[in-house]
């Protein structure tokens, strides 16, 4: 599919890639999203809670939002898709990772850039439970890699999901763990480590015996925590293994739902492979947009409203006629 051409042009202020992500991490507020958490039991016995919003009408179709790494279902990016799905006859309920909503996980693992296996569960609950004819997808960064990689790799995706919108997705993660331990992003990282850091502490409550104290501070770089919980904790042999097997960029090819990716020139978060252009050109279901700006979950735009919801919205409408 060719690359899409791109309208968004934000005033000169949030064009600097760094503004533009830190101003919508830190500063940015979504009011008026009404969410009701529901729990569900996953086949480990763990638990995943999941925030519903519903459109003011009654309707078919459901938004699945999936936050980035250390955000939850009530971060102000996540309620951004909420609230624009909500104005358009859509319900949506956004998904909090294994110990995103507040609460310590009850089993050693988590969730990571590839566990695609707690969406699957997340669907079928839907699928089941619900009677939702259209699904939509909606990622963003981490989130957006368990999407593009779920899609791939499922050989039958549920035929109630029409299409996908992943945002400022790491598809190459070792090329974006890279880029997030350089010295240009050193502020990001430090905070994403010490907010892993406590998350294990927490769990060194529940597994003292896998978690111990020397093993916490050992961990000094994003990578140090991939090597001694993310991989052990999951299956993998180390970081590097990790980054190879869960990156979606891989199964980008087999993508047969219509999918939107959005990721902005100037994300500093991402490596030069996190722009698959040739896996774009090879493929009538990826759609590949990539705009000058928009930083890391960035595209401030008019009325609160960002590009990449407003755009998410267009792209999910069309795609269904």
């Amino acid at each position: 599919m060719p690359i899409l051409n791109t309208t968004y042009k934000p005033n000169l202020l949030f064009r600097n890639g760094h503004i533009a992500t830190i101003y919508s991490g830190l500063w940015r507020r979504v009011k008026g999203v009404n969410q009701t958490r529901e729990r569900i039991i996953l086949s480990d016995q763990d638990f995943l809670d999941l925030d519903w919003s519903f459109s003011t009408e009654k309707t078919n179709q459901l938004l699945i939002v999936l936050h980035g790494l250390e955000g939850n279902g009530n971060r102000h990016y996540v309620l951004g898709s909420a609230k624009v799905a909500n104005q358009n006859n859509i319900d949506a309920v956004c998904v909090n990772f294994r110990g995103c909503s507040g609460e310590v996980n009850k089993s050693f693992q988590s969730y990571h850039s590839g566990k695609t296996d707690d969406l699957a569960e997340v669907i079928n609950h839907i699928t089941t439970h619900y009677h939702y004819d259209t699904i939509y997808l909606n990622g963003f960064s981490l989130g957006g890699n368990v999407i593009l990689k779920y899609l791939g790799e499922t050989e039958d995706v549920p035929k109630q999901i029409k299409a996908a919108v992943a945002v400022s997705v790491p598809v190459y993660l070792k090329g974006s763990l890279q880029r997030l331990m350089s010295l240009d992003n050193k502020m990001y990282s430090i905070k994403f480590l010490r907010d892993l850091k406590q998350k294990l502490k927490e769990k060194q409550v529940l597994y003292p015996e896998k978690i111990t104290n020397s093993i916490i501070k050992s961990v000094k770089t994003l990578k140090d925590f991939d090597d001694v919980y993310t991989s052990k904790a999951h299956g993998f042999k180390d970081a590097f293994d990790y980054y190879e097997q869960s990156s979606s960029l891989q199964f980008l090819k087999q993508i047969s739902v219509p999918t939107l990716l959005i990721n902005a020139l100037n994300d500093s978060f991402l490596s030069k492979e996190c722009y698959p252009i040739e896996e774009a050109k090879s493929n009538p279901n990826l759609f590949l947009e990539m705009p000058k700006y928009g930083g890391h979950v960035g595209f401030h735009h008019k009325k609160n409203i960002y590009y990449s919801e407003s755009r998410m919205i267009e792209f999910l409408i069309k795609k269904k006629h």
